[in-house]
């Protein structure tokens, strides 16, 4: 029999885990849920003087009372949500002999030296806790969530109405402290199995980290361990509300050393983003000027450009740089085989702080090619790719009248709650209502995943609402990065037809 530890994430109390914790039990498991101190107590209950190393020693005297219980042979899988995670990994730094496995709900490993509030996405949110600890005297806590402000903290999808009623009224100040003392590991667990339950709704997947993943990110390659699973569960950030039974099942699985292992870099088949185009395109010669490449056609100019801008984050130092993927070149190429200018550029997304300064080198990488003698300076069209999506919102707020027409493929459209913290300024589907007559051509594939889908499906609302003029093209059996792979008819067919309706925008 396993014996689980369940701990919870921020504001919340054992109470979150009633439903997951009887289906655990029923099939035959330990189960035992953490009552973290200050949490899951009233709404003012007392805060001050409770900081993470509190919480720490609140789960390792739970380990030490279940392994006395038990027995010191008996495993324990240590569960921890949300902010709930670093208490988790601190306590099973210490008792890394007696934890059989670390199962992280949706959430992130914490590093050393980390404190909880580097994985808070919403930036109000963190500013708020940053403003609360710096005021004098005792710390009153963070206010938790009303009703209606879950969603700063984690998707809500899927979660009964009843169930948020109850997550409303009996959340707890969260102690400021928790979220900024910073987590110490001496690196006792780091060979302990860990599990990552990751909840699409969210805006996280399997997908997306071995993506990252792919792209050599050092801060992730550690999850290509053979002793690192993973699961996914189709729902929002409180999977223990909205699937609780689902929940229960993974856990088990978990604890039977089941779930999915990511692909090391280096293995026979290449990364998904360095598999060849779907259509076959000219081999043009391109001109590198710094981080601008440009795909220029034999023709008589000046010639209409298409600047194409693609996903990320990337992590910096990856190569091939992202020019040089063959998505971005396949466009570009494409776009010159039709007498257009195709732009590629490699822009430094490296992380979420870096929206600003990536959209900065887009912006510079445009003006550089307007300049250009061969280019016809009044008909450009910018086409942003994935994570890439979020920058288009500079160019939705008040476009210019050069620019023709603006494309996103599998595009990002609000900031995913799983990120972290993304600029504000950064959301196309607030920025939308300010396009105005400006052509917006949207590729929508039809087995992304839950988060980024949401994001799509807002923009389109928010479009609607303002009358904006957006075109979908759908691919109904295409992935997230289809070009490279669902090399079909299908998604052959919507390049062709998207690429179409960009060039005609351009040519009028």
């Amino acid at each position: 029999m396993t014996e689980f530890i369940l701990v919870p994430g921020m504001f919340t109390g054992a109470h979150v885990w009633e439903d997951t914790a009887a289906c655990l039990a029923t099939a035959g498991a330990g189960v035992h849920t953490a009552a973290l101190t200050g949490l899951g107590g009233p709404r003012g209950a007392v805060t001050d003087g409770i900081d993470l190393e509190t919480h720490i020693e609140d789960v390792l005297a739970l380990v030490d009372s279940v392994s006395a219980q038990a027995g010191p042979d008996q495993e324990i899988v240590l569960v921890g949500h949300d902010y709930g995670t670093y208490p988790v990994l601190g306590a099973a730094d210490r008792r890394a002999g007696r934890i059989g496995r670390i199962v992280c709900l949706d959430t992130g490993p914490g590093q050393d030296g980390m404190p909880a509030l580097a994985a808070v996405a919403d930036p109000s949110a963190r500013a708020e806790v940053i403003e609360r600890a710096g005021a004098e005297g005792a710390d009153p806590g963070l206010a938790p969530p009303g009703r209606d402000e879950w969603q700063r903290w984690g998707s809500t999808a899927g979660i009964p109405e009843a169930a948020l009623d109850r997550l409303t009224a009996l959340a707890s100040p969260q102690p400021v402290r928790t979220l900024l003392q910073p987590l110490r590991l001496t690196g006792e667990a780091a060979g302990l199995p860990v599990t990552g339950v990751l909840c699409q709704a969210n805006g996280s997947s399997i997908e997306l980290v071995q993506q990252r993943v792919d792209f050599g990110d050092p801060v992730l390659l550690p999850l290509a361990d053979p002793r690192v699973s993973f699961f996914e569960l189709p729902t929002g950030h409180w999977p223990m509300l909205s699937l609780p039974a689902e929940l229960a099942d993974v856990l088990l699985r978990a604890a039977a050393d089941e779930g999915h292992h990511l692909v090391a870099p280096g293995s026979a088949e290449p990364p998904a983003h360095l598999r060849p185009f779907l259509l076959d395109v000219p081999e043009l010669p391109r001109e590198r000027n710094g981080n601008v490449d440009l795909y220029v056609p034999d023709a008589e100019g000046p010639l209409p450009a298409l600047v194409v801008v693609h996903g990320g984050p990337v992590p910096d130092g990856v190569l091939p740089t992202p020019r040089d993927w063959p998505t971005p070149q396949g466009y570009a190429r494409y776009a010159a085989a039709e007498g257009v200018v195709g732009v590629t550029l490699d822009h430094r997304l490296h992380d979420m702080a870096d929206y600003p300064r990536a959209a900065a080198d887009v912006a510079a990488a445009v003006e550089l090619v307007r300049a250009d003698p061969r280019v016809d300076a009044d008909r450009i069209a910018l086409w942003f790719f994935s994570g890439g999506g979020l920058m288009a919102a500079d160019w939705l707020r008040q476009p210019p009248a050069w620019l023709r027409c603006l494309a996103a493929s599998y595009p990002v459209l609000v900031p995913l709650p799983a990120w972290g913290p993304v600029d504000g300024r950064y959301r196309p589907a607030d920025a939308v209502a300010g396009a105005g007559t400006l052509p917006v051509v949207i590729t929508r594939v039809g087995r992304e995943s839950p988060g980024i889908a949401a994001t799509v499906e807002e923009f389109l609302e928010a479009s609607a609402k303002c009358g904006a003029d957006v075109e979908v093209v759908d691919v109904p059996n295409g992935r997230h990065a289809f070009e490279t792979l669902d090399l079909t008819e299908e998604s052959r067919e919507a390049v062709r037809r998207a690429m179409r309706s960009v060039l005609e925008h351009l040519s009028a």
